[in-house]
């Protein structure tokens, strides 16, 4: 069987920031890496659902929205995928900085009833924006 592209990446050598993975069928797969793989660190389950809840409803309501394909997890809790379609590679960072810095200032977890979400008891609102802080001081220095 053909490995896929994630998995022939060292990891060990991958940092926290924001990757451009390639672009398939006119989507483009970014990787927004918030922890160093292999490290012993990394998003707590909690967090990353809420992170997933509130990115994922900030970006689908932003100026790209036509341009969002799916915000979501990575299996290993170091970071997030992003697919994006008809989104220029430039506008990117400022569209990220500009959510997480959205992220920040949310009270509540949009989608965490119970007839909204198939896990809605596991969410972590401070926890996430501790993680979408740290994470945004990342995208801040690219």
């Amino acid at each position: 069987m053909k490995r896929i592209p994630s998995f022939s990446k060292d990891h060990d050598k991958l940092r926290p920031g924001l990757h451009k993975c390639g672009v398939s069928h006119g989507v483009t797969t970014w990787d927004l890496r918030f922890k160093k793989p292999n490290a012993g660190d990394y998003i707590e389950q909690r967090a990353l659902h809420t992170i997933e809840h509130v990115l994922a409803t900030v970006l689908r309501n932003g100026k790209f929205t036509d341009g969002i394909i799916y915000f979501g997890p990575m299996g290993c809790r170091t970071g997030f995928y992003l697919l994006t379609y008809g989104i220029a590679d430039g506008d990117v960072l400022p569209m990220l900085r500009s959510a997480f810095a959205e992220a920040l200032e949310f009270s509540e977890v949009p989608g965490s009833r119970r007839e909204e979400c198939g896990n809605y008891l596991e969410h972590d609102l401070e926890g996430a924006k501790r993680e979408c802080a740290a994470y945004l001081a990342v995208l801040e220095a690219i």
